[in-house]
């Protein structure tokens, strides 16, 4: 089997607000297609690397790779070849479902052709269809989580940003939901998703669990229960804390 090539690559990655150090030389390598979980208490710096890794936020010093793009050179053109869903809901309650699509692929520089492909794509793969031409404020969260992840994939990205993509939703819609990530890295996308859910660590093939800004962990789910001799994620994070 041929060696995945690395489309994030973090080398001591610092971010500092004031004499505040958010992010403490962050270190750490994701292959294509994978499925990679960074985990950690509220304040743990999470949010803070993943705005650094999209291109919404310059490191204080070290160096990130994301599709091949510097984030601190070329901003821009890693916003390009990533989609990203934020902690709060990202589409617009006052369009429609549609009208969300073409509003998105817009900024993604699709065709209106490509536009519509897509949106058609996944108001079927959705089982959404009568839903397409309904206010966004008119949809059950749930679905709503679900959507936003479709246009956030929509122009084929090379990596997918999610932040806490599943929090206030039902377990059987976080299912769901995570059929679609699954199927995303699949077809070869990386998924990179923080979750403060420890059962849904182990859908991940790797995490990292960050604490206080530093990252303290960072195997398979598997490696990291063997490890601290415990059975589930939430032992780990738990033994870790201590």
């Amino acid at each position: 089997m041929s060696q995945r090539k690395n489309i994030i690559e973090v080398t001591n990655l610092v971010k500092k607000f004031g004499s505040f150090t958010a992010n403490d030389k962050l270190n750490f390598t994701v292959p294509e297609g994978e499925i990679f979980g960074f985990l950690g208490a509220n304040g743990a710096g999470k949010t803070t690397a993943i705005k650094i890794l999209s291109g919404l936020s310059k490191p204080t010093s070290g160096k990130v790779i994301v599709a091949g793009y510097d984030v601190s050179k070329y901003p821009n053109k890693v916003k390009r070849n990533i989609g990203y869903m934020s902690q709060q809901f990202s589409l617009y309650n006052d369009l429609t479902v549609r009208e969300n699509f073409r509003f998105y692929g817009g900024i993604y520089g699709l065709s209106n052709k490509a536009i519509k492909d897509k949106t058609n794509y996944y108001l079927n793969k959705l089982e959404m269809q009568e839903y397409g031409n309904k206010l966004l404020r008119s949809i059950p969260l749930g679905w709503k989580q679900k959507l936003a992840f479709s246009v956030a994939n929509m122009h084929e990205p090379a990596v997918v940003f999610l932040d806490e993509p599943t929090g206030g939703v039902d377990p059987i819609t976080r299912r769901q939901f995570w059929e679609l990530i699954y199927e995303s890295a699949d077809l070869g996308t990386t998924v990179f998703v923080t979750t403060h859910y420890m059962d849904e660590a182990e859908y991940c093939e790797r995490v990292s669990i960050m604490s206080e800004g530093k990252i303290v962990a960072i195997d398979s789910p598997a490696e990291l229960k063997s490890k601290y001799g415990v059975d589930t994620m939430d032992d780990v994070f738990v033994s870790i804390a201590r």
